[in-house]
């Protein structure tokens, strides 16, 4: 994958010696602009945005989030504890394979409850209507696999061949709909609007059949909305048309828009050694701080990087002993030296939700800046006892 973002902005004038290393830094300033981007869209359109949590997590701007949009996205449990303990508005909750256990709680938390296929939603018939009947206020929802792949990444595409995520749209039956309100069809990654539309344009003819048995139609994530270069406009003459089309309630619900542009991983050179070509040991590892980086995989953008055929071009990696440890080439002015401060870009989605202590890596700190007024605050720290406590 290519990283889409739009560049250091403000962070190029950020001190990285202010903060801790490794340290996440979410600019609050940018956090803003893109909720204020989402909530125009969310207006124009006459549609509901929720945050999906599994993107952006950060409780801490919940409130701010809540000026804004209209709920969070939630992918079982936890997530919908988190999102009703720090956010406000409605929860959506998807998980592909939720537990007996836990049924009775998630429908107490969401105003949605969204199940991955019908017979998990059968199955759980006994437990929705106990709920109920303890007074959770909540609808059923069905995950649909539109069977129409636009994913750049076929193993990050909900779409791919064989597929568990969504009940297969060529099998939708009157039958998988009963006592189902709305439909959940989530197949983008990172993509602009064009792969929507086609994406609806494979599935409409398939639940047209349906449509006056649902109230609403969530269209998920992956959209990159707040991207310059997004085709905002055609996105809500879209959505209008599909309200208008279908009768229905339209959501969407962005994760890495929300946060897109918004955060550095801040990270410092531990050791130089020369094996070929000149390789840094640093305290940000791919692994453990940005797994995407080796999951997908992608080159995350460094601020402050010489143009292509300038510098002394080093390999990055970080301190684990996974051999495949590794961020990637990156063009500096100089051959670096221990102690200097290195960061990475577009680093507040995906990275921070993900982050584990492998092999004992510290997690990173978490520090909220705002570019407006150049505040800074860190948010959390992490000791050893993080590590220890996740073991036994």
């Amino acid at each position: 994958m290519t990283t889409k973002s739009g560049g250091a902005g403000a962070f190029a004038n950020f001190d990285l010696n202010r903060v801790p290393s490794p340290c996440f830094v979410v600019d609050k300033a940018a956090i803003e602009r893109n909720l204020t981007i989402l909530a125009d869209v969310r207006d124009r359109a006459g549609i509901k945005l929720l945050l999906a949590l599994k993107a952006f997590a950060m409780w801490s701007l919940g409130d701010l989030v809540g000026r804004y949009l209209d709920g969070t996205a939630t992918s079982g449990l936890w997530e919908a504890r988190l999102a009703a303990g720090h956010y406000s508005g409605e929860v959506a909750t998807f998980c592909a394979g939720y537990k007996a256990h836990e049924i009775a709680e998630v429908c107490a938390l969401s105003h949605h409850v969204i199940f991955n296929s019908p017979g998990q939603h059968r199955r759980f018939g006994a437990e929705l209507a106990a709920a109920r009947a303890d007074g959770a206020r909540f609808d059923v929802g069905l995950r649909l696999n539109p069977m129409h792949a636009e994913g750049e990444v076929p193993k990050y595409d909900p779409a791919q061949p064989h597929s568990r995520l969504g009940h297969p749209a060529d099998q939708l039956a009157a039958a998988d709909l009963e006592g189902v309100t709305g439909l959940h069809v989530h197949s983008l990654c990172e993509q602009d609007f064009p792969p929507l539309r086609r994406t609806w344009e494979a599935l409409a003819p398939r639940v047209a059949p349906f449509l006056d048995q649902l109230s609403w139609l969530n269209f998920g994530g992956g959209h990159h909305i707040t991207r310059a270069d997004y085709q905002r406009d055609d996105l809500v003459e879209f959505l209008r048309q599909v309200k208008r089309d279908t009768g229905l309630d339209l959501y969407l619900e962005p994760g890495e828009a929300i946060a897109f542009d918004a955060g550095i991983l801040v990270g410092e050179v531990v050791d130089v050694i020369d094996n070929g070509m000149p390789v840094g040991i640093v305290d940000i590892s791919a692994t453990c701080h940005m797994p995407d980086v080796i999951e997908a995989p992608y080159r995350p953008a460094m601020i402050g990087e010489m143009p292509e055929g300038e510098g002394v071009t080093v390999r990055l990696g970080g301190p684990s002993c996974l051999a495949g440890d590794i961020i990637g080439e990156y063009r500096f002015a100089e051959r670096p030296e221990p102690g200097q401060r290195i960061a990475f870009l577009d680093q507040a989605h995906y990275s921070m939700v993900k982050t584990t202590t492998f092999n004992g890596v510290p997690l990173p700190a978490i520090a909220l800046w705002d570019s407006r007024d150049d505040s800074l605050e860190m948010v959390r720290e992490f000791g050893w006892e993080t590590f220890r406590d996740r073991l036994s």
